[in-house]
């Protein structure tokens, strides 16, 4: 792990410049995610300003952004529509002491229980999912639209190889747009999406009844804001950490997105989490340290308190170009290979995950079908108990539990053993349930009534102590 001071000041000049990118991408995506959940815009403004800030400090992952998400807003937008704006700020503070439990609770080592096949698909499903929030500003738009999305993708992969200074996203931001303003080309902007107010959040505590009627209420969204806020939250950080080549602490990430949240919600902001494309853009922009993500926040709110009226002019085709180089670059290409020579079954979790999240636009929901699916497989490939016979003797290999059971059992039933005494031998194999312990019962007791007797050697200490522990049995 860094050291604080690294993480703070290891890239100053890389983390203020990214930082400023960052900020200007953050803008029309706050207020398109705040129209999905059916809030003002400034409310999306008002959280990626508030949660940027605070997990620059608070967060386990240096140099991910962290803002109001889409993945969010979906779940989010119920809520407002039923019961209105106070009700969102509530759950948002709600949601926010869940994800501190859950960080306390050290949930991320759960993260291990998510197969690469899955990391494959949500990263490719992200990357998809950036390019078609991409599409309704610039497909079938006009003609000038297409050539600025064409210019700034021309800029942002041609301008790195002769200057290295300054993010090439940041130089087409700003040159594109002095052009489209003075040159009164018509196109599409940032305040076409909608009105930014030049005011700071100001504390408020949310007017709603504080009783069990509205715990009920607001429990159930939150529950699931802090599950999705942190699985993106927690597979972003991975993706980071492989990007950067450094570690993270996502225990405390966890903890970190949770007082994001909290203050976020006495604030006017809604709930919140790591944003995958803005944090791509920021690892690409040259950011690596909390002070890029610091400066993101801040410089958002600079940009709506100062700069408001020249921020409604940046042209929408300059920052579509821009998430499209992240989506693109964000895609692992190398997935089609993977297709081809992965096991089948890894093939059809990758795209099982990519399809889910592509149809519902819902990361949670792939992520959770890849996992499960993941452990389909699993137990069907290791559900095979193989039997070996050396005289008296039967070797047992594979995993007994309950879905080897069957395999177990017909093999003793079905076979003719012309034997009065044979040895169950286990010392390839582990008994892992109440499944497997009747599954051997069985076995003893159908040798038993042909006249076999039976005696079960080489038992490992686990699978004898679950033996004994259910049956009684002496072994």
């Amino acid at each position: 792990m860094q050291s604080l001071k690294q993480q703070w000041f290891g890239n100053v000049r890389g983390d203020i410049l990214s930082g400023i990118v960052v900020a200007l991408a953050l803008i029309p995506e706050a207020i398109a995610f705040s129209i999905i959940a059916g809030v003002d815009p400034m409310v999306g403004l008002y959280a990626s300003f508030i949660i940027a800030v605070i997990i620059a400090f608070a967060g386990g992952r240096p140099g991910m952004i962290s803002a109001a998400t889409g993945a969010m807003a979906l779940v989010i937008a119920p809520l407002v529509r039923d019961y209105g704006l106070q009700y969102l700020f509530a759950a948002t503070i709600l949601t926010g002491f869940i994800q501190i439990l859950f960080g306390i609770l050290k949930i991320a080592k759960l993260m291990k229980f998510i197969p690469n096949a899955v990391m494959l698909g949500f990263v490719n499903s992200l990357a998809i999912l950036i390019f078609m929030a991409q599409v309704p500003h610039f497909i079938g738009i006009s003609t000038m639209t297409y050539v600025f999305v064409a210019l700034t993708l021309i800029l942002v992969y041609t301008l790195p190889r002769f200057i290295k200074v300054i993010p090439a996203p940041l130089i087409a931001i700003v040159l594109l747009s002095v052009i489209a303003i003075y040159s009164g080309v018509e196109l599409r902007t940032i305040g076409d999406l909608g009105t930014i107010t030049q005011t700071l959040p100001t504390f408020i505590i949310p007017d709603v009844p504080f009783n069990l009627e509205t715990l009920r209420i607001i429990l159930p969204v939150s529950i699931s804001l802090a599950i999705v806020g942190l699985l993106e939250s927690l597979l972003t950080s991975q993706i980071v950490d492989d990007m950067t080549g450094t570690e993270s602490n996502k225990n405390r990430e966890a903890r970190g997105q949770g007082i994001a949240n909290v203050i976020n919600g006495f604030f006017g902001g809604m709930a919140g989490c790591a944003m995958i494309g803005q944090s791509v853009i920021n690892v690409k922009s040259g950011g690596r340290g909390r002070l890029s993500t610091l400066i993101a926040g801040l410089f958002l709110i600079f940009l709506i308190m100062v700069l408001g009226e020249l921020v409604v002019k940046i042209p929408m085709p300059v920052l579509v170009g821009i998430m499209v180089m992240v989506s693109i670059g964000t895609f692992d290409w190398s997935s089609f290979k993977y297709l081809v020579k992965a096991p089948r079954t890894d093939a059809i979790v990758m795209l099982t995950t990519v399809v889910i999240v592509v149809w519902t636009h819902d990361l949670s929901k792939g992520v959770i079908a890849g996992v499960i699916l993941s452990a389909v497989f699993f137990v069907v490939k290791i559900s095979s108990v193989k039997i070996k016979q050396e005289g008296n003797r039967y070797f047992v290999s594979g995993q007994l539990f309950f879905a080897s059971t069957d395999s177990f059992v017909d093999y003793f039933k079905y076979n003719e053993i012309n034997r009065t005494k044979i040895q169950l031998d286990f010392s390839n194999c582990r008994i892992w349930d109440e499944s497997g312990v009747g599954a051997l019962v069985k076995v003893q007791e159908l040798l038993r009534e042909k006249g076999i007797d039976v005696d079960v050697v080489q038992l490992d200490a686990p699978s004898k102590e679950l033996v004994s522990k259910l049956q009684g049995m002496v072994v």
